[in-house]
């Protein structure tokens, strides 16, 4: 269907890929793959034609419909929520209005040749309707609104009453509603909580188009895509397989590199050592001069230079007590703007004891965010209290904390400010585990993206030694590399985790009970977040 055929493509003197090859065939789901800045989110703009290549070609049929949903998202307003989405299908209202004004006209007496024109250019808009799913579009942008979060409460809600993270959901909404042949995606999953990557998970193994993707969510990625496309190194390589596939192919395929590389160099070794022991002899020139040409036309193997991983090291923490953090009667209340109470939840009680990982599960808006910051003291109870155990020093990561950062300061001197009896040697060892060395450490806060800045605030935490981590959202903004290394670090603390998270493989990994927040009230699941997901189907 769209054949990518040996593009070229490099920004000044950055080489993003050589003469890199894939192909999206019907009804394909792709995962697309590479560390941040290999050219991922070229390959969509080259696709769509909002860029163009070096050399090379990309070919698709003329009349096929793609849906590209990028992170850059237009300004919406002047709609509400569901005619915005209703308003990226072609020209649905035009041509609905189109065929009302002909039905009323039908109804009037008219003379046969104006009927005869009539009828055919209403034929011809009932077509063209039913072709972009007219009748059920509004039905249809309902259901994927829903399904993204967004209820019929707010379906008529103006657009620009939408925070950035909720238009984000508006945007994919639109472009799932336009039914393409090929859906290209960076991040879906972006600003989606558990709830609503499930449901799109749901959807997207129903749609009969092909799918192109990006996503930091490696359960998400493994559930729909049968084939991988990665981008790093200055190529395009292709696996065939989800992305568990992929990590064990690609460490195969790593070492029998390394096995060619090894055998090529020990070759060569013989052909110098031939050459430089008979170059002197004359009667061995033609021999010598054979074999130095023989070695000029190898092409030498490169063995690519893996990306630096994060390398977590705890500080050794202070031991707590056994109860870290016991919940009595707790409750929350928000004033809103317009002066109104909003219950948030009432009436909590749990325990949290040393060594547990426990998961905040809930939908947006449930609380989650709230609670962590109750026991972090961001903020305060409406009622109820919460006691925190002798001896517990809390570490506190939240999508706010990004925020807290300095946009003025280096991140050398960020570090230098939250623990300034530390020495610059102590600092930048600490940094250069977080994969920030050298002249890195000296970028300033303002130019970071959101997961170095993710780093920057991880590199705080890691600082000084804690023993109970309160971790709000802390893979948003790292990819599946980084999100791993963060995932064995967590197995390997050696204190308490309370986390929220909606990546799934990542509480899977380390739950030992869940915290659910639903309908104002907190319940206590103890045992694995697949038992608590195998628990709450079983009620359902």
């Amino acid at each position: 269907m769209i054949h990518v055929s040996g593009i070229t493509k490099q920004y000044g003197n950055k080489i993003l890929y050589k003469n890199g090859t894939f192909q999206i065939n019907p009804g394909e789901k792709i995962g697309l793959v590479g560390p941040n800045g290999a050219g991922k989110t070229t390959i969509f703009r080259v696709i769509v034609g909002e860029e163009g290549v070096d050399s090379g070609s990309i070919s698709k049929p003329d009349k096929v419909v793609i849906g590209y949903f990028s992170q850059n998202i237009e300004e919406m307003k002047g709609r509400s929520a569901i005619d915005e989405v209703i308003s990226s299908v072609g020209n649905f209202s035009a041509i609905k209005t189109r065929i009302q004004e002909i039905e009323q006209k039908l109804s009037e007496p008219m003379d046969d040749d104006v009927m005869a024109k009539i009828l055919e250019e209403y034929g011809d808009l009932q077509s063209e309707f039913d072709r972009i799913g007219g009748y059920s579009l509004e039905s249809r942008a309902a259901e994927i609104l829903t399904g993204l979060g967004i209820g019929p409460e707010d379906y008529h809600r103006p657009t620009e009453s939408f925070s950035g993270g909720w238009k984000m959901r508006i945007a994919l909404a639109k472009i799932l509603s336009i039914k393409p042949d090929v859906l290209l995606m960076d991040e879906p999953t972006n600003h989606l909580d558990l709830e609503s990557i499930i449901w799109l998970e749901e959807w997207l193994t129903h749609f009969e188009g092909s799918i192109l993707m990006t996503s930091h969510d490696r359960e998400f990625m493994n559930r729909l895509v049968s084939k991988i496309v990665e981008v790093a190194h200055q190529a395009i390589t292709v696996y065939s397989g989800n992305y568990d596939f992929y990590e064990r192919e690609k460490e195969i395929r790593k070492e029998q590199l390394l096995a060619s590389a090894k055998r090529q160099e020990e070759m060569l070794a013989k052909e110098q050592e031939f050459i430089a022991r008979f170059a002197a002899r004359a009667s061995h020139a033609a021999q010598v001069q054979s074999r130095v040409k023989k070695i000029e036309k190898i092409e030498r193997i490169e063995i690519p230079v893996d990306e630096k991983v994060i390398d977590f090291e705890w500080p050794v923490p202070p031991r707590g007590g056994d109860e870290v953090l016991k919940i009595e009667n707790l409750g929350k209340t928000w004033i809103t703007p317009e002066g109104k109470e909003k219950l948030v939840f009432k009436g909590a009680n749990a325990l949290v004891k040393r060594l547990d990982r426990v998961a905040v599960v809930g939908v947006n808006g449930a609380g989650k965010s709230t609670l962590m910051k109750i026991v972090t003291r961001q903020t305060d109870a409406t009622e109820g209290k919460y006691t925190i155990g002798a001896s517990v020093e809390v570490g506190y990561f939240s999508q706010n904390s990004l925020d807290v950062l300095d946009p003025k300061l280096t991140i050398i001197d960020e570090i230098h400010n939250r623990i300034p009896n530390s020495n610059l040697g102590y600092i930048r060892n600490l940094l250069g585990t977080m994969k920030f060395s050298g002249e890195d450490a000296e970028k300033k806060i303002s130019i970071l993206s959101g997961g170095e800045k993710s780093r920057v605030v991880l590199a705080t935490i890691l600082a000084r030694p804690v023993n109970f981590l309160v971790l709000d959202e802390p893979t948003n903004h790292l990819d599946i590399v980084s999100r791993q290394v963060l995932l064995d670090a967590i197995k390997n603390f050696p204190g308490t985790v309370m986390i929220v998270s909606h990546d799934r493989h990542f509480l899977r990994e380390i739950t030992t009970r869940v915290f659910e927040l639903d309908k104002n009230k907190l319940t206590v699941t103890d045992g694995t977040f697949d038992y608590y997901l195998e628990k709450k189907k079983q009620l359902q």
